[in-house]
């Protein structure tokens, strides 16, 4: 379940969180939205992808940690494994909304800060707080509005990528059909990669483009690291081995 309200610093002065449990929102994802800026982070262990909205079948860019839904195979021990964590989760529990708690829109360069009261970061234990005693944001609630406006931006340098990528039809369906150790097989449907040979065939005034919208470095970072599945099956054989 996710409650979200507007924060404010009467309602939310004395309330604390618990960073360190931010993690736990990712344990049962296996795929994870993830923006431009941290292609490079991502692309060190993960795969990264391009996946449809199930509800507008618009295209996003993710981070693959699993074969099927529920599988984070980097979560183990009750504790993200990874080597970086997506700002999808680590800007957990907060979102943003263009509405205030008045339910007015906001201005269009401006964004109301929510907090999911239901996360596990919430919570008693916790030893962060979003204001001092004066009402202000703490550092921790400075770096958390960061995070929230970092993943905004990325998410309108990610339409302008997807949409070159269309009208350049570089994008097609990973099609991929994988062995386990113990002989069980799984089909990769539904993802999309950058088709390779397509790209290789742009036109100088295409190749350009991309490169003085810096878009091209992504591209090839989301090529470089498909080679992260073969980390993800080997953990997979670990994990059915024991």
């Amino acid at each position: 379940m996710t409650r979200l309200v507007t924060i404010n610093n009467k309602t939310h002065l004395k309330l604390k969180i618990d960073p360190r449990k931010a993690e736990f929102h990712g344990a049962k994802l296996h795929l994870i939205p993830a923006v431009l800026s941290e292609f490079s982070d991502l692309a060190v262990q993960y795969p990264i992808l391009l996946a449809k909205n199930e509800d507008n079948g618009q295209f996003t860019f993710t981070a693959m940690f699993g074969f099927k839904a529920g599988e984070n195979l980097y979560w183990q021990h009750n504790t993200w494994q990874g080597l970086y964590l997506p700002l999808q989760i680590r800007r957990q529990p907060f979102f943003t909304a263009s509405k205030d708690a008045d339910g007015q829109q906001t201005n269009d360069n401006t964004y109301a800060v929510c907090i999911d009261m239901d996360s596990p970061t919430v919570t008693a234990e916790g030893d962060a707080a979003l204001f001092n005693d004066s009402g202000l944001d703490s550092d921790y609630f400075q770096q958390a509005k960061t995070v929230l406006m970092q993943l905004i931006k990325g998410e309108k340098r990610n339409t302008e990528l997807i949409k070159h990528l269309l009208k350049m039809d570089l994008i097609q369906p990973l099609s991929l059909e994988i062995t386990f150790v113990n002989q069980q097989s799984t089909t990769l449907n539904g993802l999309y990669t950058i088709n390779q040979e397509k790209l290789a065939k742009l036109n100088n005034k295409q190749v350009l483009t991309l490169h003085q919208e810096g878009f091209l470095s992504a591209i090839h970072t989301m090529i470089t690291s498909l080679g992260q599945v073969h980390g993800l099956i080997d953990k997979k054989n670990q994990q059915l081995s024991t």
